[in-house]
């Protein structure tokens, strides 16, 4: 393969991966637990950006409880925005010509 098309290929590839983690600070998936007792919001660099707490449930003795919620309501979020985050990079991939589940070394 051509040294210069290799290298213009690496550059579209971190251009793409920057528009990438500029579209994940956009993306967001919601979780929920105790039957939406607890929710949670995740955005697709997988940080917290909101939580839901319903009042019935700040009672002292219900504090482990309440815990257990914000936990399972959170990796729920996580693992909805986690899916979004990899289809969005499957398909960036897929548009660039590189096999599915290849490791990029930059772009972040």
């Amino acid at each position: 393969m051509d040294i210069f098309k290799m290298m213009g290929k690496a550059r579209e590839i971190q251009s793409r991966m920057g528009e990438l983690q500029e579209e994940l600070k956009l993306l967001e998936a919601s979780g929920e637990s105790g039957a939406g007792a607890v929710t949670a919001r995740v955005n697709g660099q997988m940080a917290l950006v909101a939580l839901t707490i319903d009042p019935d449930l700040m009672k002292p003795d219900e504090k482990e409880i309440v815990e257990d919620l914000v936990i399972a309501a959170v990796a729920d979020a996580r693992a909805k925005v986690e899916a979004l985050v990899q289809e969005k990079t499957q398909g960036m991939m897929g548009d660039l010509g590189l096999p599915p589940g290849l490791k990029l070394p930059f772009g972040g």
